[in-house]
């Protein structure tokens, strides 16, 4: 990957990430993979939470800057 190309999930919205860290977990609670695979998927799924979480706390920001205007 060079350095101009984002990872995936930067590329995701809100939705969409959401959408697909239910899709990991409903893949390592019911169809676990090997150990390097797992990992790998895990490691995919905290990007996701903090991309996720990232994009709630902007949101929330924008509000209370729309509620003091």
């Amino acid at each position: 990957m060079s350095n101009d190309e984002a990872p995936i999930h930067e590329t995701l919205s809100f939705e969409e990430a959401l959408q697909r860290l239910e899709q990991i977990i409903e893949t390592l609670e019911n169809d676990p993979p090997g150990i390097d695979e797992a990992v790998k998927t895990y490691e995919e799924g905290i990007a996701l939470v903090r991309r996720c979480q990232e994009r709630l706390e902007k949101a929330e920001l924008r509000i209370q800057e729309l509620r003091l205007e």
